[in-house]
């Protein structure tokens, strides 16, 4: 069933938190920012996040955030479809997670769906943030049998890239993370520049820290000595789940050994980026300040820098052409 209360207040409007129950599994939404304000699986709160809306809206690491228009980094700020475009340089010269116009720092429309899904909707306007066309964007969270579903929805009335996903920083019960076993069903990752874009090339992950093919713990090679992983002080890159959109079923397991859960992931985009809060550093989160390793993020994507990197999967879609995806979390 559904609960809906106000929130708080963004703007002079209300914000309203709705919660999903369903088994084990009780979900937390609030329409800013379509965030996952919380996740309870058998009582143990597995996202890190804030108590409260102010938290969220002075959140500089994307806590549970809907990601749009652009998930992860564009090179230079920019891409060219018909034309040269120039979307917000937020992360040096680069454009990270929607720019100067963010999705998870905007208000959406949350309306419950069913007795278990809330949809929350916004439009984003031809040029905002630098992207071209009028966008019509929706989110729908589902919760049923102890697994979060988010389907993905839009549609645009000029040819656009498109790039969706949430950015929860999952903790399934541990100190940190070192001791949660991850398991990666990807044989490349790719590598990434001194700016953390896409170099363009596959990375085979055999005889490297990125080999998650059987199951580690994500602390085991954190510190390795390998270029990428000094790079990124640990793990920020994009897994190559496919090339194609073919829905991938388990994909991505993570065990928490302390609290007994299994998380597995499920989703129909072709790449997956690891992160393991390298550089998370805010105060006052829900348990204590969040802090470096504390969590680490599943964010089921296109890769990184694909408009500009034509051996990528596309993520072009044409006018007027509705573009919809799948991610699930599953828990036991």
């Amino acid at each position: 069933m559904i609960e809906k209360a106000l929130y708080g207040k963004f703007d002079c409007k209300d914000v309203y938190r709705f919660e999903i129950c369903d088994g084990d599994l009780r979900v937390n939404f609030i329409e800013y920012g379509a965030i996952i304000q919380s996740l309870y699986y058998n009582n143990v709160d597995c996202v890190a996040g804030y108590d409260t809306l102010e938290g969220y809206v002075k959140d500089t690491s994307n806590q549970g955030g809907t990601i749009g228009r652009y998930a992860n980094r564009i090179g230079n700020s920019r891409f060219t479809l018909d034309k040269e475009y120039s979307v917000g340089a937020n992360n040096g010269k680069n454009s990270l997670h929607g720019g100067s116009a963010p999705f998870n720092h905007k208000l959406f429309k949350g309306e419950p769906m069913s007795a278990n899904s809330v949809r929350f909707s916004l439009s984003s306007p031809d040029g905002e943030g630098g992207y071209p066309g009028n966008l019509d964007f929706s989110v729908t969270f589902t919760v049923k049998d102890n697994a979060l579903t988010i389907e993905y929805n839009a549609v645009c009335d000029k040819d656009t890239i498109m790039n969706f996903t949430n950015h929860a920083y999952f903790n399934l019960g541990s100190e940190n993370n070192f001791s949660t076993r991850l398991m990666i069903k990807a044989d490349s990752i790719t590598p990434v520049n001194d700016d953390l874009i896409p170099t363009g090339e596959f990375l085979a992950v055999d005889g490297t820290p990125f080999d998650f093919r059987t199951a580690k713990p994500i602390g085991k090679d954190i510190k390795s000595e390998h270029p990428q992983v000094k790079l990124a002080d640990g793990f920020d890159h994009n897994f190559v789940l496919g090339l194609d959109r073919t829905y991938k079923t388990d994909c991505i397991i993570a065990y928490c050994p302390e609290s007994n859960i299994k998380m597995s992931v499920d989703t129909d985009l072709p790449g997956v980026q690891l992160y393991t809060s390298n550089v998370l550093d805010e105060k006052g989160g829900k348990y204590g300040d969040l802090t470096k390793y504390y969590a680490f993020c599943l964010e089921t994507q296109f890769f990184p820098d694909s408009p500009n990197q034509p051996d990528f999967p596309s993520c072009v879609v044409a006018k007027n052409t509705p573009f919809c995806s799948v991610t699930k979390y599953k828990f036991k």
